[in-house]
């Protein structure tokens, strides 16, 4: 253990990642099946931005933001993913103390990025349906830009508490973080001081914005519900069930892991399942969300489409020109 004497202490100056398994085969398995996943996350999510930034038609504010939260799910898959794929390749994965705690608050900020990202979303769903007389100005490029700079600095203060938090601790005794990256809860676990404050802190940082985006959601779907109930005509209802489907979805997956890890008691579930819904959340989800969004958006199909037929057809002419 690389190590420092502090005030009649070992101080701990790195740790070592225990990642998802042992086995030397599953590792070699799960790393071809992760690597894979990360390449369609990059490609997928840029694929996303450079459509929306490309296409005219899309120059709205729900992809305004949708190009935000496919940058965001990049940064997120980024901050743990490379270092995951290491982690199967090496015998031990060493990580400096600053290195563990700038991964971590890297992970913290697009995640809590993304919260606020869903949540500005269900209301841009609640002001084009509720309101589209006014959505040209509820909705304008100030107030995107508004909600954005909220998401972004949200995402900022609450890795910044949990990154003082870290700060905060004493790290003498063991450094096995059981884990594929540095996580918030095994990190606490191998504290030599009280860790009650820093605790007491994160959760309620957490708690805070978790209960703040749920409840805009919330509020905007059940506004979108009672509006979508009284329409008369089912070529209306359909058409804004159709524009909220794909979000709904990536919000029931986003907080339905952030609940199971942040938010119930850890007492119900080991240490394994925390690994297995982290690797849900911090890899799989960011390369679902284009998936979504891309399959159920005619919008974003019809961009695509247009997208590809035009280059097609600029191939085509340029080929002709050079042989005419």
């Amino acid at each position: 253990m690389d190590s420092q004497v502090d005030m009649n202490h070992t101080a701990v100056r790195e740790f070592i990642l225990l990642g998802l398994t042992d086995d030397p085969v599953l590792r070699i398995v799960l790393f071809m099946i992760i690597l894979c996943i990360y390449l369609v996350t990059i490609s997928g999510n840029l694929s996303i931005i450079i459509l929306i930034g490309s296409s005219s038609q899309l120059h709205h504010p729900m992809y305004f933001f949708l190009s935000h939260l496919a940058s965001v799910d990049i940064g997120s898959s980024s901050s743990v993913t490379p270092n995951m794929l290491v982690n199967f390749l090496v015998e031990t994965n060493r990580i400096s103390y600053l290195g563990c705690i700038i991964q971590f608050g890297f992970a913290a900020f697009f995640g809590t990025a993304e919260c606020f990202l869903l949540a500005a979303m269900a209301y841009d769903r609640f002001v084009a349906i509720c309101n589209p007389l006014l959505y040209s100005t509820k909705m304008s490029t100030q107030v995107c830009v508004k909600l954005l700079v909220v998401a972004y600095v949200g995402g900022f203060l609450n890795s910044s508490s949990f990154i003082f938090s870290l700060f905060s601790l004493f790290f003498c005794g063991p450094n096995r973080v059981n884990h594929f990256f540095c996580d918030f809860a095994p990190l606490i676990k191998l504290s030599c001081s009280d860790a009650s404050v820093p605790i007491a802190v994160s959760s309620f940082s957490v708690g805070s914005i978790i209960v703040v985006t749920v409840f805009v959601i919330a509020v905007s779907y059940m506004y979108i519900l009672i509006t979508i109930l009284k329409m008369r005509s089912s070529e209306g209802c359909h058409k804004a069930f159709s524009t909220c489907t794909s979000h709904l979805t990536a919000v029931t997956l986003f907080y339905g892991t952030i609940t199971f890890i942040y938010v119930m008691p850890k007492s119900s579930y080991s240490t394994d399942q925390n690994k297995v819904v982290s690797v849900f959340y911090t890899v799989v989800i960011p390369m679902l969300n284009p998936l979504i969004y891309s399959l159920r958006n005619k919008e974003i199909k019809g961009a695509l489409k247009r997208e590809l037929g035009r280059r097609i057809f600029s191939c085509d002419a340029c080929y002709f020109c050079r042989i005419s």
